[in-house]
This record gives C-alpha cells, structure tokens and sequence, in this order.
C-alpha cells in the first residue's frame, strides 16, 4: 500500500471517529439536558426510544465498524510505518478502543439496559432516572473526548504521512 493511499486512509479515520464524536457531544451539550428537564417519563419514553433506534443507526455502524479498521491499521502501521504515523495511529487507536468501545459496552449500554427494562412511568425509573442523566452524561463525556482524541491522532498520522 502506497503512503499516500494509507494517509487518505487515516484521514477517512480520523473524520469517521470526529463523526462519532460530534453526536456525543451533542448528547453531552444538549440532548441529555433537554431529556432531564422533561418531566421523568417522558423523559425516559424518549431516551429509551433513541437507544431502541440506535441499533439501526449509520451511526452505530461507523462506531462499531471503525474498531476492526483501527486494528487492521494498527497492524499495517506495525508492519509499514515509521516514527509519528506509527505513533499516532496506536495512540489513536488504544484511545478510541478504551473510551469509546470500552466505555460504551461497560458504562452506557449497561445503563441503557437498564433503563429499558424499567416500565417509563413507574417510580422506580423516576429514581434511576435522576441518576442515570448525571452519570450516563459523565461516561458520554468520556467518549466525546476519547472519540476526539482518536480523531486528532488519525489526522496527525496523516499529516505525517503526507
């Protein structure tokens, strides 16, 4: 594979995980806070419908689908790269693989699940609730930062490589 070929790849990376990153942060700035304003079951009526909808969502498709390219990257960056390429494709991609894949799987979806097990207008999801806003917001911070971050190192790669 040419460098300038592997750049245009990492510069693809680099925007797809900017892309996840700009629809967290809209759950961090805006979304959530407008969510836990609503009284609490319309609140969870809506956020349990978004995490039913994510699942046939592009957006779920390029978070998911963008850990097997930075792992195949991260090996051909093994094999072929030198020097800050090489670097910021494994930093990118540890980050993106620890709080965006991690943090999701063992921070949010558990509190997703959790919330849609819960009947929208019973008083124990109005208690969860009052939680589940502040520290479902915190973990998404995590992965507003982190998916960011990856996409930073993905677009310094290619900058490298150029």
């Amino acid at each position: 594979m040419s460098a300038e070929l592997f750049a245009y790849i990492c510069l693809a990376v680099g925007l797809a995980a900017a892309l996840v990153g700009g629809v967290f942060q809209s759950f961090s700035d805006f979304v959530m806070a407008g969510l836990v304003r609503a009284a609490p079951s319309g609140g969870i009526e809506s956020m349990q419908q978004i995490n039913r909808t994510v699942f046939r969502s592009v957006f779920l498709a390029t978070l998911l689908g963008l850990v097997p390219v930075m792992l195949v990257m991260s090996l051909l960056a093994w094999q072929t790269q030198d020097g800050a390429a090489k670097t910021m494709i494994f930093t990118g991609s540890a980050i993106y693989i620890v709080t965006v894949l991690g943090v999701t799987m063992f921070g949010n979806v558990p509190m997703n699940e959790r919330l849609d097990r819960l009947p929208h207008r019973d008083q124990d999801a109005a208690n969860y609730w009052k939680t589940y806003g502040v520290v479902w917001t915190r973990w998404n911070h995590v992965r507003t930062l982190g998916s960011i971050a990856s996409a930073i190192c993905y677009l310094l790669a290619a900058m490298a490589l150029s």
